[in-house]
């Protein structure tokens, strides 16, 4: 098939960069013409590119796989448009009603969606190519390096207080500060990872323990679910990781002894709990899977609609300039029908009184020879 994916932004690394390139090198690695387009452009898309995954050229695609709503309302009239809504909060993240089918990255996604009247097709979990992220060195027996993938300089310093009093090694990379594209290699050099989303996906792809946490300005406060176990990943998968699931607070002992349920079996769970449930094979499957399984000739019908519709305006604009200027065309040769109907009046008003003018010149001229000659006939008879 020929596939589209867009994402509003691919300037930088982060975590709908990350899954859009995974989700490009599966698809072709199933033998899939893929090509990709952002409004934002730059690292990652560069990054496609070398990898033989074109920008955008196609007037027409069997499947769209679009991230992001101002992406669904630039590409919808090109094909069959799935959106993926990737959190609840952001605004770009909200859905289109110029999609033909939508996923949610989690329970709650999917319910967000349900009470705007949207109905989901799949709840599908971002994919993480679990090839590149993967145990490269094993972990230490007893809790020594902390990564940090936390975004805001409140939850770093907080967790490099509590590292510094555990005697613990801290590592961190904030995307927006620190942005790196391989952070799989920063996640094998530590034990534990801190972070929300994607962050936790990569880490346990990596076969690193997990401990959900970070303050988001977003979101205006701490928030967390804790180190990530067998017993807890349901409810904090319910939130896609987001800590909204348990919402839960921690001073600086109360975090220092979280951190300190780490051990290397959480760790070696983590890694093939990615392998079961977030790999990006499994996650394709499933795009292709809800493209299958879609209303194809309902959902076309609503892009018939929506392209009459906009054909139809474009067609009542272009209709009602064209008479705009055939009225203004009909006032231009009105208006320069009347300058030369001026012109030629004025030409004849000119002409009569040149000939009235020329007539009266001769009239005295002849006036002054006959006076001459009377003049003259008067001076020899005297």
């Amino acid at each position: 098939m020929k596939i589209l994916l867009g994402t509003h932004y691919l300037a930088k690394t982060g975590g709908t960069e990350n899954y859009t390139y995974a989700l490009a090198m599966e698809l072709k690695r199933l033998g899939h013409d893929v090509e990709y387009f952002a409004n934002v452009r730059g690292k990652t898309s560069s990054l496609l590119e070398e990898k033989g995954v074109p920008f955008m050229s196609g007037e027409r695609y069997d499947l769209i796989l679009a991230n992001h709503t101002t992406v669904v309302e630039k590409l919808w009239p090109y094909g069959f448009i799935i959106q993926t809504c990737h959190g609840t909060l952001p605004e770009l993240e909200q859905p289109s009603p110029y999609a033909d089918a939508y996923v949610a990255v989690s329970p709650e996604v999917r319910q967000h969606l349900q009470s705007k009247g949207f109905r989901t097709a799949a709840v599908i979990a971002n994919g993480i190519d679990c090839n590149r992220f993967f145990p490269k060195k094993p972990v230490s027996a007893t809790l020594q390096t902390v990564l940090s993938l936390c975004q805001s300089d409140e939850a770093n310093d907080f967790i490099r207080r509590c590292c510094e009093r555990g005697n613990i090694h801290f590592l961190q990379s904030n995307k927006f500060t620190d942005n790196v594209w391989s952070i799989e290699d920063m996640i094998n050099e530590s034990d534990l990872v801190v972070g929300l989303g994607r962050s936790a996906f990569d880490a346990m792809a990596c076969g690193r323990a997990v401990l959900v946490y970070d303050y988001r300005q977003y979101m205006g406060e701490f928030l967390g679910d804790g180190m990530l176990t067998p017993e807890s990943i349901g409810k904090s998968m319910r939130c896609n990781c987001s800590g909204r699931a348990s919402r839960l607070k921690y001073d600086e002992e109360a975090f220092i002894d979280e951190m300190h349920k780490y051990s290397p079996e959480l760790a070696a769970w983590g890694r093939e709990y990615a392998l079961k449930n977030l790999n990006i094979e499994k996650a394709t499957g499933q795009y292709l899977d809800v493209y299958r399984n879609a209303d194809i000739k309902a959902c076309y019908g609503t892009y018939k609609a929506h392209l009459s519709n906009t054909l139809g305006e474009a067609h009542r604009e272009l209709k009602a300039a064209l008479c705009d200027k055939e009225q203004m065309q009909r006032q231009l040769q009105e208006q320069l029908a009347e300058q030369q109907r001026q012109a030629t009046s004025l030409r004849t008003f000119c002409e009569a009184k040149s000939r009235k003018h020329l007539r009266a010149i001769r009239g005295l001229l002849w006036l002054c020879i006959a006076l001459a000659v009377t003049l003259l006939a008067l001076v020899f008879i005297r």
